[in-house]
């Protein structure tokens, strides 16, 4: 990835994380707990018009080892 690409994406992180800290709370509460095989995670989304849109996902193994992958990512350089 291009740095200057990585440098925006970092800032916008960090306008996000100011803007809604609350949610980065949320995730760091459920890293610390852990995810693990048969966790299900669902998301909803509601438009100003009302229109909502949910999903879920019942978390396998390979999820679990996938989002293992993504946050040590930049934890060996």
């Amino acid at each position: 990835m291009n740095p200057m690409d990585m440098m925006q994406i970092a800032g916008r992180l960090g306008t996000f994380n100011e803007q809604h800290p609350k949610f980065g709370l949320f995730l760091k509460s459920v890293a610390a707990s852990g995810l693990e095989e048969g966790t299900i995670l669902e998301v909803k989304v509601k438009k100003p018009d009302g229109q909502e849109y949910v999903s879920n996902i019942k978390m396998t193994r390979e999820d679990v080892e996938t989002v293992e992958m993504i946050k040590n990512l930049g934890k060996n350089q």
